[in-house]
C-alpha cells in the first residue's frame, strides 16, 4: 500500500495525530516504567527465605512468672509444644526470624586487620567487614527451620552458650563469600572486635529479617546462644495442613504448663503469614500500579477508537469512491490499519525517549533501577497490537460502506 495518500490525509489532521502520537508516547513512557516497577516488586515479593515457609509455625511467649528460670521455662515448654500431634520439631528463638522486622545485627571482619582498615575508614565499606543479621535459637534450629547445610556441620551440644558470645557459627553462603572472595570459608575464624569466631557450617540461603538491598540481604548468620530472655518466639515445623491446628492446640498447652505468661494472639501465626504482612506495601502497591497501567492503556484505545470513528464519518464520501473506482473492503481495511501503525508508531518512538527521561527522574528520587532496554520492544508490541485492535472497529465499519450509498452520501 502506498504511504502517499496516508501522510497527505495525516498532514490535513495535523493538531488531531499530534495529539493521538502524543497520548501513545506518554502511554508508552509511563506503561514501560510502571512494568518495570511491577516485575520489581514481583521479584522481591518472590524472594525466597531459604526456611521451610509452608510447613513453620510461630508461638510468641512471654513469661512474667517473677525469680524463673528462663532456660528451664524454654526446655519444658519444648517439651510440652513437641508432644502435640503433628509436630514434628520445635525450637526457641529470640524475637527474629527471617522478615520479621526484628533484627539483630553485629559486625564481623575476616580478620583483625580488617577491622583496623574499618576504623581508619570510619565505615565496613571497602574494608572486607560485613554487618549479618544474626539469628540464635536452641538446638535444631537449623533442622526445624528447614535450612540447606551445603557445607560443615550443625551445632553440636558443647558449641551452645547461655551467657557471652559462642566461639563458632554456621555462616549463609552469601556473607561467606563477601568475606572470603575466592576462598574457602569453612573453618576460617571471623573477628568480631573482642572474640574470633569459627566458621563450622555454611547454609544455602538464609535472609535477613529486614531487606536492605540485594547485594546484603542474604548476609546471615547463625550462632549457638540459647535465648536469654524470658519472651522468645517457638517455632514449630508440621505439616502444612495441621499448622492452623497445631497452632490453637500449642498455644494451650503453654497456658496449660504455665498461666503466667503472655502469648499474642496477633502473631501467633504460620510464616506465611509472616511474610504477607512484610510485603503487605508491595502487593498494595503492585495493585495500584497494574490498575493504573490498564486504566492508561484503556484511555489511550479509546482515544484511537474516537479518532478513527470520527475520521470514518468524515471520510464516507471519499471512502465510497474509492469503493466505486475498485477499492475492496480489504484494501479500505489496510488503508486505516496502516494509518493507525504509523501514528501509534511515531508515539511509540518519542515514547521510548521519555521512558529513559522518566526512568532517570526515578532513580534520581526514588533509587530505582536503570530501565533494561527489552522492556521498550516490549511496550512497542503491546501499544501496536492495542492500537491495531481499537482501530479494527471503525476500519471494519468503513470497509462495509456500499459504494452507491457514499457517492450519494453529501
Amino acid at each position: 500500500m502506498e504511504l502517499r495518500p496516508i501522510l497527505s490525509t495525516l498532514r490535513r489532521h495535523k493538531l488531531t495525530a499530534t495529539l493521538l502520537v502524543l497520548q501513545a508516547a506518554l502511554t508508552c513512557a509511563i506503561v514501560c516504567n510502571v512494568v518495570f516497577m511491577i516485575a520489581n516488586r514481583v521479584q522481591r515479593i518472590g524472594v525466597p527465605t531459604g526456611i521451610a515457609e509452608s510447613e513453620l509455625s510461630v508461638i510468641p511467649s512471654t513469661s512474667i512468672e517473677e525469680g524463673e528460670n528462663p532456660q528451664a521455662r524454654h526446655a519444658a515448654d519444648l517439651v510440652a509444644l513437641r508432644g502435640v500431634r503433628g509436630v514434628q520439631s520445635a525450637v526457641a528463638v529470640s524475637y527474629s526470624l527471617p522478615l520479621d522486622r526484628s533484627e539483630s545485627s553485629s559486625g564481623i571482619c575476616p580478620s583483625k586487620q580488617a577491622l583496623d582498615r574499618a576504623m581508619q575508614l570510619n565505615t565496613i565499606e571497602g574494608s572486607g567487614c560485613m554487618q549479618p543479621a544474626v539469628y540464635d535459637g536452641t538446638p535444631g534450629l537449623v533442622g526445624t527451620m528447614g535450612l540447606h547445610l551445603v557445607a560443615g556441620r550443625d551445632f553440636r551440644p558443647e558449641d551452645y552458650v547461655s551467657q557471652g558470645k559462642p566461639a563458632v557459627a554456621i555462616v549463609s553462603r552469601a556473607l561467606a563469600q563477601h568475606l572470603y572472595p575466592g576462598k574457602q570459608a569453612l573453618g576460617q575464624s571471623m573477628y568480631d572486635g573482642d572474640n574470633y569466631i569459627r566458621i563450622v557450617g555454611i547454609v544455602d540461603r538464609l535472609l535477613r529479617p529486614n531487606l536492605r538491598t540485594p547485594g546484603v540481604d542474604e548476609d546471615s548468620m547463625i550462632w549457638p546462644q540459647l535465648p536469654p530472655g524470658s519472651g522468645v518466639l517457638y517455632v514449630l515445623r508440621s505439616a502444612p495442613g495441621d499448622r492452623a491446628r497445631i497452632l490453637q492446640e500449642g498455644s494451650a498447652e503453654l497456658l496449660k504448663l504455665s498461666a503466667n505468661r503472655l502469648i499474642s494472639t496477633a502473631r501467633t501465626q504460620t510464616y506465611g503469614e509472616i511474610r504477607a504482612a512484610y510485603f503487605q506495601r508491595d502487593t498494595t502497591m503492585i495493585g495500584l500500579l497494574l490498575a493504573s497501567a490498564l486504566g492508561l492503556l484503556f484511555v489511550t484505545a479509546l482515544g484511537i477508537t474516537g479518532l478513527a470513528n470520527f475520521w470514518v464519518q468524515q471520510r464516507t464520501r471519499s471512502i465510497g469512491i474509492r469503493r466505486a473506482i475498485g477499492a475492496t473492503r480489504g484494501d479500505i481495511l489496510r488503508y486505516f490499519q496502516t494509518e493507525n501503525f504509523l501514528i501509534v508508531g511515531a508515539g511509540i518512538v518519542l515514547g521510548m525517549l521519555l521512558a529513559f527521561l522518566l526512568n532517570a527522574e526515578l532513580m534520581q528520587h526514588y533509587e530505582l533501577a536503570r530501565l533494561p532496554l527489552f522492556y521498550l520492544p516490549m511496550g512497542a508490541l503491546v501499544l501496536w497490537g492495542l492500537g491495531q485492535l481499537a482501530v479494527l472497529g471503525p476500519a471494519l465499519r468503513a470497509a462495509a460502506v456500499p459504494p452507491v450509498v457514499a457517492t450519494r452520501s453529501t
